[in-house]
Protein backbone atom coordinates (compact mmCIF):
# COMPACT_ATOMS: atom_id res chain seq x y z
CA UNK A 1 0.00 0.00 0.00
CA UNK A 2 2.87 2.38 0.87
CA UNK A 3 5.20 3.55 -1.88
CA UNK A 4 8.17 5.50 -0.58
CA UNK A 5 9.71 8.31 -2.53
CA UNK A 6 12.42 10.61 -1.21
CA UNK A 7 14.52 13.57 -2.12
CA UNK A 8 18.18 12.75 -1.51
CA UNK A 9 20.85 15.16 -0.43
CA UNK A 10 20.04 16.48 3.04
CA UNK A 11 22.76 16.71 5.65
CA UNK A 12 22.60 14.05 8.36
CA UNK A 13 20.34 11.13 9.02
CA UNK A 14 16.59 11.37 8.55
CA UNK A 15 14.40 11.41 11.61
CA UNK A 16 12.37 8.22 11.55
CA UNK A 17 9.44 7.47 13.79
CA UNK A 18 11.27 5.17 16.23
CA UNK A 19 13.87 7.85 16.97
CA UNK A 20 11.23 10.56 17.28
CA UNK A 21 9.19 8.58 19.78
CA UNK A 22 11.99 7.17 21.93
CA UNK A 23 15.12 9.34 21.78
CA UNK A 24 15.88 10.94 25.16
CA UNK A 25 18.35 13.43 23.66
CA UNK A 26 17.73 16.90 22.30
CA UNK A 27 16.27 17.14 18.78
CA UNK A 28 18.92 17.16 16.04
CA UNK A 29 19.57 20.38 14.11
CA UNK A 30 17.09 21.18 11.35
CA UNK A 31 18.60 19.97 8.06
CA UNK A 32 19.18 22.57 5.38
CA UNK A 33 16.90 22.20 2.34
CA UNK A 34 18.39 20.50 -0.68
CA UNK A 35 18.35 22.06 -4.15
CA UNK A 36 18.96 18.81 -6.01
CA UNK A 37 16.58 18.06 -8.84
CA UNK A 38 14.03 15.33 -8.26
CA UNK A 39 11.49 14.10 -10.75
CA UNK A 40 9.02 13.12 -8.04
CA UNK A 41 8.06 16.74 -7.43
CA UNK A 42 7.22 19.88 -9.37
CA UNK A 43 7.84 23.32 -7.87
CA UNK A 44 4.87 25.53 -8.77
CA UNK A 45 5.81 28.72 -6.92
CA UNK A 46 8.89 30.18 -5.28
CA UNK A 47 9.58 33.30 -3.26
CA UNK A 48 6.65 32.84 -0.87
CA UNK A 49 7.19 34.63 2.44
CA UNK A 50 6.23 32.73 5.57
CA UNK A 51 3.36 30.82 3.93
CA UNK A 52 0.97 29.07 6.33
CA UNK A 53 -1.94 27.28 4.62
CA UNK A 54 -3.22 26.02 1.26
CA UNK A 55 -6.77 25.82 -0.11
CA UNK A 56 -8.17 24.86 -3.52
CA UNK A 57 -11.03 26.09 -5.66
CA UNK A 58 -11.73 25.28 -9.29
CA UNK A 59 -8.40 25.81 -11.10
CA UNK A 60 -6.90 27.99 -8.37
CA UNK A 61 -4.70 27.40 -5.36
CA UNK A 62 -4.85 29.95 -2.53
CA UNK A 63 -1.87 30.34 -0.16
CA UNK A 64 -1.79 32.55 2.92
CA UNK A 65 1.36 34.45 3.88
CA UNK A 66 1.59 35.44 7.54
CA UNK A 67 2.30 39.11 6.78
CA UNK A 68 -1.29 39.37 5.52
CA UNK A 69 -1.34 38.49 1.81
CA UNK A 70 -3.42 35.85 0.05
CA UNK A 71 -1.52 34.60 -2.99
CA UNK A 72 -3.14 32.92 -5.98
CA UNK A 73 -1.67 30.21 -8.19
CA UNK A 74 -3.73 29.80 -11.34
CA UNK A 75 -2.95 27.19 -14.01
CA UNK A 76 0.35 26.50 -12.19
CA UNK A 77 1.42 30.17 -12.32
CA UNK A 78 1.82 32.39 -9.26
CA UNK A 79 -0.04 35.63 -9.96
CA UNK A 80 1.98 38.76 -9.32
CA UNK A 81 -0.79 40.60 -7.48
CA UNK A 82 -2.19 39.07 -4.27
CA UNK A 83 -5.91 38.52 -3.99
CA UNK A 84 -5.98 40.55 -0.77
CA UNK A 85 -3.68 42.17 1.78
CA UNK A 86 -5.02 42.17 5.33
CA UNK A 87 -3.82 44.29 8.23
CA UNK A 88 -2.49 41.32 10.20
CA UNK A 89 -0.35 41.63 13.32
CA UNK A 90 3.39 41.27 12.73
CA UNK A 91 4.21 38.72 15.42
CA UNK A 92 6.14 35.47 15.47
CA UNK A 93 3.28 33.05 16.10
CA UNK A 94 0.42 34.87 14.40
CA UNK A 95 -0.67 36.92 11.42
CA UNK A 96 -2.68 35.65 8.48
CA UNK A 97 -3.05 31.93 9.18
CA UNK A 98 -5.77 29.52 8.04
CA UNK A 99 -7.77 29.57 4.83
CA UNK A 100 -10.69 27.45 3.62
CA UNK A 101 -12.88 27.51 0.53
CA UNK A 102 -16.62 27.02 0.87
CA UNK A 103 -17.86 23.61 -0.38
CA UNK A 104 -19.98 25.52 -2.92
CA UNK A 105 -17.19 27.91 -3.93
CA UNK A 106 -17.94 27.45 -7.64
CA UNK A 107 -21.33 29.09 -7.03
CA UNK A 108 -20.72 31.56 -4.18
CA UNK A 109 -16.93 32.25 -4.37
CA UNK A 110 -16.64 32.33 -0.55
CA UNK A 111 -13.18 32.18 1.05
CA UNK A 112 -12.70 32.05 4.82
CA UNK A 113 -9.51 33.26 6.52
CA UNK A 114 -8.27 33.45 10.11
CA UNK A 115 -5.89 36.18 11.18
CA UNK A 116 -4.36 37.92 14.20
CA UNK A 117 -4.76 41.66 14.67
CA UNK A 118 -3.94 44.26 17.30
CA UNK A 119 -6.47 46.57 18.93
CA UNK A 120 -5.58 48.96 21.77
CA UNK A 121 -2.30 47.07 22.34
CA UNK A 122 -4.16 43.76 22.73
CA UNK A 123 -4.00 40.82 20.33
CA UNK A 124 -7.10 39.14 18.96
CA UNK A 125 -7.98 36.73 16.16
CA UNK A 126 -10.94 36.81 13.84
CA UNK A 127 -12.49 34.80 11.02
CA UNK A 128 -13.74 36.67 7.97
CA UNK A 129 -15.50 35.59 4.80
CA UNK A 130 -14.20 37.04 1.54
CA UNK A 131 -16.17 36.94 -1.68
CA UNK A 132 -13.73 36.48 -4.58
CA UNK A 133 -14.49 37.63 -8.11
CA UNK A 134 -11.96 37.32 -10.95
CA UNK A 135 -9.05 37.44 -8.49
CA UNK A 136 -10.43 40.51 -6.71
CA UNK A 137 -12.27 40.93 -3.41
CA UNK A 138 -15.87 42.04 -3.85
CA UNK A 139 -17.15 41.67 -0.26
CA UNK A 140 -15.92 40.99 3.28
CA UNK A 141 -18.04 39.77 6.21
CA UNK A 142 -16.88 39.07 9.78
CA UNK A 143 -17.83 35.52 10.79
CA UNK A 144 -16.31 35.40 14.30
CA UNK A 145 -14.29 37.96 16.27
CA UNK A 146 -12.54 38.48 19.62
CA UNK A 147 -10.79 35.12 19.72
CA UNK A 148 -7.95 35.52 22.27
CA UNK A 149 -4.65 36.33 20.56
CA UNK A 150 -1.04 35.64 21.47
CA UNK A 151 2.49 36.39 20.38
CA UNK A 152 2.99 32.64 19.89
CA UNK A 153 -0.12 30.40 20.17
CA UNK A 154 -2.97 31.36 17.87
CA UNK A 155 -4.12 28.05 16.43
CA UNK A 156 -5.65 29.26 13.19
CA UNK A 157 -6.69 26.13 11.32
CA UNK A 158 -9.91 26.47 9.29
CA UNK A 159 -11.63 23.48 7.64
CA UNK A 160 -15.06 22.59 6.39
CA UNK A 161 -16.04 19.20 7.74
CA UNK A 162 -17.94 16.44 5.94
CA UNK A 163 -21.08 17.77 7.66
CA UNK A 164 -20.70 21.10 5.83
CA UNK A 165 -19.89 23.00 9.05
CA UNK A 166 -16.91 25.32 9.50
CA UNK A 167 -14.42 24.14 12.13
CA UNK A 168 -12.07 26.70 13.70
CA UNK A 169 -9.06 25.78 15.86
CA UNK A 170 -8.06 28.50 18.33
CA UNK A 171 -4.95 28.97 20.47
CA UNK A 172 -4.20 30.37 23.92
CA UNK A 173 -3.26 33.87 25.03
CA UNK A 174 -0.23 32.78 27.09
CA UNK A 175 1.72 29.65 27.96
CA UNK A 176 0.20 29.39 31.42
CA UNK A 177 -3.35 30.37 30.54
CA UNK A 178 -6.19 28.12 31.73
CA UNK A 179 -8.70 29.47 29.20
CA UNK A 180 -8.63 26.12 27.38
CA UNK A 181 -10.63 24.77 30.34
CA UNK A 182 -13.07 27.70 30.51
CA UNK A 183 -16.20 26.93 28.50
CA UNK A 184 -17.10 30.59 28.01
CA UNK A 185 -13.70 31.43 26.48
CA UNK A 186 -13.01 30.98 22.77
CA UNK A 187 -9.35 30.19 23.52
CA UNK A 188 -7.90 26.67 23.35
CA UNK A 189 -10.93 25.23 21.58
CA UNK A 190 -12.19 23.74 18.38
CA UNK A 191 -15.25 25.73 17.37
CA UNK A 192 -18.05 24.57 15.05
CA UNK A 193 -20.06 27.12 13.07
CA UNK A 194 -22.54 27.37 10.26
CA UNK A 195 -21.08 28.95 7.14
CA UNK A 196 -22.59 32.33 8.07
CA UNK A 197 -21.09 32.31 11.58
CA UNK A 198 -24.22 31.28 13.44
CA UNK A 199 -24.15 28.40 15.92
CA UNK A 200 -25.45 24.99 14.77
CA UNK A 201 -28.43 23.64 16.69
CA UNK A 202 -26.69 20.29 17.24
CA UNK A 203 -23.49 21.60 18.86
CA UNK A 204 -22.61 19.72 22.07
CA UNK A 205 -23.21 22.81 24.24
CA UNK A 206 -26.48 24.56 23.29
CA UNK A 207 -25.90 28.11 22.13
CA UNK A 208 -22.08 27.75 22.19
CA UNK A 209 -19.68 27.43 19.25
CA UNK A 210 -17.43 25.13 21.34
CA UNK A 211 -17.07 21.66 19.83
CA UNK A 212 -14.16 20.45 21.99
CA UNK A 213 -11.89 21.98 24.62
CA UNK A 214 -8.56 21.54 26.37
CA UNK A 215 -6.45 22.28 23.27
CA UNK A 216 -3.17 24.18 23.24
CA UNK A 217 -2.19 25.10 19.68
CA UNK A 218 -3.80 22.99 16.96
CA UNK A 219 -1.84 23.00 13.69
CA UNK A 220 -3.61 20.45 11.49
CA UNK A 221 -7.15 19.11 11.06
CA UNK A 222 -8.60 16.37 8.85
CA UNK A 223 -11.36 13.76 8.67
CA UNK A 224 -10.96 10.04 8.06
CA UNK A 225 -13.26 8.19 5.65
CA UNK A 226 -15.33 6.91 8.60
CA UNK A 227 -16.01 10.51 9.73
CA UNK A 228 -13.51 10.58 12.63
CA UNK A 229 -11.85 13.95 13.07
CA UNK A 230 -8.11 14.20 13.79
CA UNK A 231 -5.94 17.13 14.82
CA UNK A 232 -2.24 17.75 15.37
CA UNK A 233 -1.13 19.91 18.29
CA UNK A 234 2.21 21.36 19.34
CA UNK A 235 3.39 20.95 22.92
CA UNK A 236 5.33 23.50 24.97
CA UNK A 237 8.81 22.06 24.34
CA UNK A 238 7.87 18.42 23.71
CA UNK A 239 4.74 16.24 23.83
CA UNK A 240 3.34 17.18 20.44
CA UNK A 241 0.11 15.24 19.87
CA UNK A 242 -2.20 13.61 17.38
CA UNK A 243 -5.74 13.50 18.76
CA UNK A 244 -9.04 12.00 17.66
CA UNK A 245 -11.58 14.74 18.37
CA UNK A 246 -15.20 14.07 19.27
CA UNK A 247 -17.98 16.42 20.27
CA UNK A 248 -17.83 17.75 23.82
CA UNK A 249 -14.58 16.03 24.80
CA UNK A 250 -11.79 17.62 26.84
CA UNK A 251 -8.16 17.08 25.79
CA UNK A 252 -6.61 18.32 29.02
CA UNK A 253 -4.42 21.34 28.38
CA UNK A 254 -2.90 22.70 30.60
CA UNK A 255 -3.66 20.00 33.18
CA UNK A 256 -2.50 17.16 30.92
CA UNK A 257 0.00 16.65 28.12
CA UNK A 258 -0.58 13.58 25.93
CA UNK A 259 -2.32 11.47 28.56
CA UNK A 260 -2.51 9.98 32.02
CA UNK A 261 -5.51 11.62 33.69
CA UNK A 262 -8.83 9.77 33.49
CA UNK A 263 -10.95 12.93 33.30
CA UNK A 264 -9.31 13.89 29.99
CA UNK A 265 -8.87 12.23 26.58
CA UNK A 266 -5.46 10.72 25.82
CA UNK A 267 -3.70 11.43 22.53
CA UNK A 268 -3.14 8.56 20.09
CA UNK A 269 0.41 9.77 19.32
CA UNK A 270 2.84 11.68 21.54
CA UNK A 271 6.17 13.08 20.34
CA UNK A 272 9.14 13.53 22.66
CA UNK A 273 11.31 15.22 21.41
CA UNK A 274 9.11 17.61 19.46
CA UNK A 275 8.64 17.37 15.69
CA UNK A 276 6.39 20.45 15.40
CA UNK A 277 3.56 18.83 13.43
CA UNK A 278 1.83 20.95 10.81
CA UNK A 279 -1.06 20.30 8.47
CA UNK A 280 -2.61 16.86 7.90
CA UNK A 281 -4.88 15.23 5.36
CA UNK A 282 -6.28 11.77 4.71
CA UNK A 283 -5.20 11.05 1.16
CA UNK A 284 -7.89 9.62 -1.11
CA UNK A 285 -6.43 10.26 -4.54
CA UNK A 286 -4.99 7.85 -7.10
CA UNK A 287 -1.79 9.64 -8.12
CA UNK A 288 0.45 8.03 -5.49
CA UNK A 289 0.27 4.53 -4.06
CA UNK A 290 -0.45 5.44 -0.48
CA UNK A 291 -3.50 5.64 1.75
CA UNK A 292 -4.33 7.23 5.08
CA UNK A 293 -2.99 10.21 7.01
CA UNK A 294 -0.25 12.42 5.58
CA UNK A 295 1.37 14.81 8.07
CA UNK A 296 3.66 17.79 7.51
CA UNK A 297 6.32 18.52 10.12
CA UNK A 298 8.40 21.61 10.78
CA UNK A 299 11.16 20.60 13.18
CA UNK A 300 10.86 17.05 11.88
CA UNK A 301 11.46 18.39 8.33
CA UNK A 302 9.66 15.42 6.80
CA UNK A 303 6.34 14.56 5.23
CA UNK A 304 5.12 11.47 7.08
CA UNK A 305 2.64 8.74 6.29
CA UNK A 306 0.88 7.95 9.57
CA UNK A 307 -0.71 4.51 9.72
CA UNK A 308 -3.61 4.25 12.19
CA UNK A 309 -4.80 0.75 13.01
CA UNK A 310 -8.22 -0.49 14.11
CA UNK A 311 -7.37 0.19 17.76
CA UNK A 312 -6.61 3.84 17.02
CA UNK A 313 -2.86 3.35 17.52
CA UNK A 314 -0.50 5.04 15.08
CA UNK A 315 2.92 4.46 13.53
CA UNK A 316 4.70 6.42 10.83
CA UNK A 317 7.36 6.55 8.15
CA UNK A 318 8.85 9.38 6.11
CA UNK A 319 7.73 9.68 2.50
CA UNK A 320 9.44 12.98 1.62
CA UNK A 321 12.37 14.98 2.99
CA UNK A 322 15.06 17.35 1.85
CA UNK A 323 12.98 20.50 1.34
CA UNK A 324 13.41 21.79 4.89
CA UNK A 325 10.50 22.67 7.14
CA UNK A 326 7.08 21.64 5.82
CA UNK A 327 4.18 23.76 7.03
CA UNK A 328 1.04 22.41 5.31
CA UNK A 329 -0.06 19.58 3.04
CA UNK A 330 -3.29 19.20 1.10
CA UNK A 331 -4.83 17.14 -1.67
CA UNK A 332 -5.78 19.00 -4.80
CA UNK A 333 -8.92 18.37 -6.86
CA UNK A 334 -6.60 16.69 -9.39
CA UNK A 335 -5.66 14.01 -6.85
CA UNK A 336 -2.06 15.16 -6.38
CA UNK A 337 -0.50 16.07 -3.04
CA UNK A 338 0.59 19.68 -2.52
CA UNK A 339 2.75 21.14 0.22
CA UNK A 340 4.27 24.44 1.26
CA UNK A 341 7.64 24.81 2.91
CA UNK A 342 8.30 27.08 5.90
CA UNK A 343 11.99 27.93 5.71
CA UNK A 344 11.49 31.71 5.90
CA UNK A 345 9.70 31.54 9.27
CA UNK A 346 12.78 32.39 11.32
CA UNK A 347 13.58 28.81 12.29
CA UNK A 348 14.74 27.34 8.99
CA UNK A 349 17.59 27.67 6.49
CA UNK A 350 16.01 29.35 3.46
CA UNK A 351 17.64 29.10 0.07
CA UNK A 352 17.36 31.82 -2.57
CA UNK A 353 14.02 30.41 -3.85
CA UNK A 354 12.21 29.80 -0.55
CA UNK A 355 9.51 29.40 0.33
CA UNK A 356 7.93 27.04 -2.20
CA UNK A 357 4.64 25.48 -3.23
CA UNK A 358 5.33 21.93 -4.39
CA UNK A 359 3.25 19.31 -6.18
CA UNK A 360 4.17 15.70 -5.47
CA UNK A 361 3.98 13.70 -8.69
CA UNK A 362 4.58 10.17 -7.43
Amino acid sequence: MDKKFRIAGIIGALIVSVVILTSPSQPPPIPEPSEQKNESIKILATGLKRPWAIAFADQKIFVTEKAGTIRVIQSDVLLEEPLATLRAASIFGGGLLGIATHPDFSDNHFLYVYYTYSESDKLWNKVIRITESENKVSDVVTILDKIPGSQFYNGGVLKFGPDGKLYVATGISSEFSHESQVIDSLGGKILRLNDDGTIPDDNPIPGSPVFSLGHRDVQGMAWRENGDMYVTETGPTKNDEINIVRAGQNYGWPEQECGGKPEFVDSIMCYDPSIEPGGIIFYGGDKIAIEGMIMATLRGANLFHVDIDERGMASQKSILSGVGRIRDVNEGPDGYLYLITSNTDGKGFPDRNDDKLIRILR
